[in-house]
């Protein structure tokens, strides 16, 4: 090739000692950014995919937490309109013993709506802040008994902070119902519900002060639900029911032990 046809680049090249790799090295370099490039396009195209799928998860997790709650609602309505329902066949019911139960099913009822709702609060975590439920189930016992005017009676609660998990809160919610139903039908004055540590585990107990449960007591021979219930409830989440005159020997005390 003449002198003159050769460029000048490539003769400066040639008299510093670069080799043609250099050439080579500097198209390489080209051909690479254009492929960064192109998977530049590719990766961009591909985030806005994942941006259209994020939209379509946080929409459908939006019309999901509304369904929950209109479930939560209607449940809860569902619940209370039942617990009406018993509670005024019970002041229209003429024999004494059928008002009783059927205003006892309305407690029980009542409970399960306020564990329901307490639970439901805690944004469907396996565990249960358990003392809270404890407060209000007693308030709102309270304010029953108030209102069938037995101001003699009054709930006091003694509890420590314990979260347990929805396995044992639930029967446990259950169960301490079932007792302060019992406490304020047959005791008097002051009845005090207990959440403390015992042994290895923890103790539920409510305490009233009515009279002493004959000798022998078994409630599993009890006609009635209640206690028949609070033996089933303590056997499924493997606790033991024991029934004592209290650590002063003054008061019926029903207490339930579990891991």
């Amino acid at each position: 090739m003449p002198l003159g046809t050769v460029p000048l680049s490539a003769r400066v090249s040639s008299l510093l000692g670069f080799a043609d790799t250099e050439r080579r090295t500097a198209a390489s370099y080209e051909r690479e950014l254009a492929e960064h490039r192109v998977t530049e396009s590719e990766l961009r195209k591909a985030v806005a995919r994942d941006e259209v799928l994020l939209r379509q998860k946080d929409n459908s997790i939006r019309q999901q937490k509304m369904l929950t709650e209109e479930c939560h609602h209607r449940l809860l309505n569902n619940l209370q309109m039942i617990v009406a329902l018993l509670s005024l066949q019970s002041r229209r019911e003429a024999n004494a013993e059928a008002a009783s139960r059927l205003s006892i099913a309305a407690d029980r009822v009542q409970a399960i709506a306020g564990l329901h709702h307490h639970l439901h609060s805690m944004d469907g975590t396996p565990t249960v802040d358990f003392k809270p439920y404890l407060d209000r189930l007693c308030r709102d016992h309270s304010t029953m008994s108030m209102s069938e005017e037995r101001p003699d009676q009054f709930l006091v609660v003694e509890a420590i902070e314990l979260r347990l998990p929805t396995t044992i809160g639930i029967p446990l919610s259950l169960i301490v119902n079932e007792l302060i139903t019992n406490a304020l039908k047959h005791g008097k004055g002051r009845i005090t519900v207990t959440l403390a540590p015992a042994g290895k585990g923890h103790a539920l107990s409510v305490s009233n002060d009515g009279s002493e449960l004959p000798e022998g007591f078994d409630p599993r021979a009890c006609k009635g639900l209640g206690m028949s219930l609070v033996s089933s409830l303590a056997e499924q989440i493997g606790g033991e029911l024991r029934i004592d005159r209290g650590d002063a020997g003054d008061c019926t005390r029903f207490s339930v032990l579990f891991a």
